[in-house]
């Protein structure tokens, strides 16, 4: 008579519900640039990226959005 075969395991397997640990990303090269200097006292910046446009406005609550 053959070897009976096991039985898989009905018990599920343990879940972590902690979320992976991410090194911080540290740009050591990286360009600081000051928004007073690109600006240069006004509202609105146009910076052209592969034929495309995007604007960079001061809100009236001096945040920053970038929008294309």
């Amino acid at each position: 008579m053959p070897t009976p075969m096991p039985l898989p395991s009905l018990v599920p397997p343990k879940l972590s519900l902690r979320r992976p640990t991410l090194a911080p990303v540290v740009l050591a090269g990286a360009r600081r640039v000051s928004s007073q200097s690109l600006l240069e006292g006004g509202r609105e910046l146009v910076i052209q990226h592969q034929g495309s446009e995007y604007h960079l406005r001061l809100t009236r609550n001096d945040k920053l959005i970038l929008t294309k």
